[in-house]
C-alpha cells in the first residue's frame, strides 16, 4: 500500500501545524516521522489515520483519495503511546475486539477469530498471557498486545504514535529490535512517530525529519546522519558540536580569529560550524590556526573519554565535548587546540 501526502496543510488558529507537506511512503516501508514536539508529526499521522482532516491537500492510498473516508473505512491500524487496552477484557479479548466489532456480514466465525488471535499472540510471542488482564502485564507486554490488536483487523496501513514513549530505556531498546524483526515478517506499510532519534535511526527504513510543520529532510537513516542538508537536521540527528563563526573574505573566524578551515562555499556573514564529537582531534596548544580552548572536565569510562573544553573568552565562552582515547592524558586546566577533521558550515538564517 503506497501512501501519498500532497500539499497537506493544517492550522490550529494562528499556529501552522503543517505547512504544505509533500511525502510519499513506499509500499511495505517502515517510515519514521522524527522531530521535536510541535513539529507536526502527530498531526500528520492523525490525518493519515482519519482522526483529523487537513485544511488543504490530498491523502491517497495507492492513488485513491481517502479524505472522504472515515477512519474505519480506511482499514488503518493505530497503536497509541499509552496502549489504550480495555482493562476489563483479557488479552485474548483485547486482540479479538476489532474482529468482533465488525458488522455481522463481515465478522469472521468464532473458530476463525480464535485462530487469528492465536496466530497474532504467537507472532508477538505472548500466547501464554492470553487469559490475563492488562493490569497483570508489564509495559512492554501491553505495547506488544496493543500492536497485535492493531494487526488483528489486517490493516492496509499500520500507524504508531510514540509507541515506546512511556517505557523505560532498556525495554524500549528491546522492543525496537522486536518491532524491526516483526516488520520484516509482516511487511505492512507502516509509519511511526517518534522524537527519539536513536529509535528512528535503528528501526526505520527511511526517516523524515520535521520541524515547524515542514519536512526538513528525508532519506535512509545513514544518509540523513552523514549528509544533513540543513543546520537543524545536523543539530537534531545525532550528537553535534555547534560553534558560532563568521565567514569573511573566504576565511572562517571564531571570536574574530581565523581558524584555518575551508568555508565550503558559504557566503560572507554569520554561520554555524557543526562537527561530530568523534570527528574532532585534540592537539597541544602549539597548533596555529586551530580552535584554542581550556580543558574543564575529563569524564567517562571504558576505552574512550569525554573531554569538556571551553572555547573563546568569558562571558561568551562556548563549551564543547570531544571524544578522546583513554591513552591520551588530557588534564583539567590544560590549554589545547581542536581540529575538526570533518565538519559542515551552514549560513545563519535571517
Amino acid at each position: 500500500m503506497k501512501i501519498s501526502i500532497i500539499d497537506v496543510a493544517k492550522r490550529f488558529g494562528d499556529f501552522a501545524a503543517l505547512d504544505r507537506v509533500n511525502l510519499e511512503v513506499r509500499s511495505g516501508e517502515l517510515l519514521a516521522l522524527l522531530g521535536p514536539s510541535g513539529s507536526g508529526k502527530t498531526t500528520l499521522l492523525r490525518i493519515v489515520a482519519g482522526l483529523d482532516w487537513p485544511d488543504q491537500g490530498l491523502v491517497q492510498f495507492d492513488g485513491e483519495d481517502v479524505l472522504s473516508r472515515t477512519a474505519g473505512e480506511r482499514h488503518v491500524g493505530f497503536v497509541f503511546q499509552h496502549y489504550a487496552l480495555f482493562r476489563h477484557m483479557t488479552v485474548f479479548e483485547n486482540v479479538a475486539f476489532g474482529l468482533r466489532a465488525r458488522p455481522r456480514s463481515l465478522r469472521p466465525s468464532e473458530p476463525e477469530i480464535r485462530r487469528r488471535v492465536g496466530e497474532l499472540l504467537a507472532l508477538v510471542q505472548l500466547g501464554w498471557l492470553a487469559q490475563r488482564y492488562p493490569t497483570q502485564l508489564s509495559g512492554g507486554q501491553r505495547q506488544r498486545i496493543a500492536l497485535a490488536r492493531a494487526l488483528a483487523v489486517e490493516p492496509r496501513v499500520l500507524l504508531l504514535d510514540e509507541p515506546f514513549g512511556s517505557l523505560d530505556a532498556k525495554v524500549r531498546k528491546e522492543l525496537r529490535r522486536w518491532l524491526r524483526n516483526l516488520h520484516n515478517e509482516i511487511q505492512v506499510t507502516s509509519i511511526f512517530v517518534t522524537h527519539d532519534q536513536e529509535e528512528a535511526l535503528e528501526v526505520a527504513d527511511r526517516i523524515v525529519v520535521m520541524d515547524k510543520g515542514r519536512v526538513e529532510q528525508s532519506g535512509a537513516p545513514q544518509q540523513v546522519y552523514d549528509h544533513p542538508r540543513t543546520a537543524f537536521v545536523h543539530d537534531f540527528i545525532g550528537e553535534s558540536i555547534a560553534l558560532p563563526v563568521v565567514v569573511q573574505d573566504n576565511a572562517v573566524q571564531f571570536f574574530g580569529r581565523p581558524i584555518g578551515l575551508d568555508p565550503q562555499g558559504v557566503p560572507d556573514g554569520a554561520a554555524t560550524l557543526f562537527a561530530r564529537p568523534f570527528n574532532v582531534t585534540i592537539l597541544p596548544a602549539s597548533a596555529e590556526g586551530d580552535l584554542r580552548g581550556v580543558v574543564k572536565r575529563v569524564h567517562g569510562i571504558g576505552p574512550a573519554r569525554r573531554i569538556e573544553i571551553a572555547l573563546g573568552t568569558e562571558p561568551a565562552q562556548t563549551i564543547v565535548e570531544v571524544d578522546a582515547l583513554r591513552a591520551q592524558q588530557w588534564r583539567v586546566g590544560q590549554v589545547v587546540c581542536l581540529r575538526p577533521e570533518q565538519y559542515r558550515l551552514f549560513p545563519n538564517r535571517a
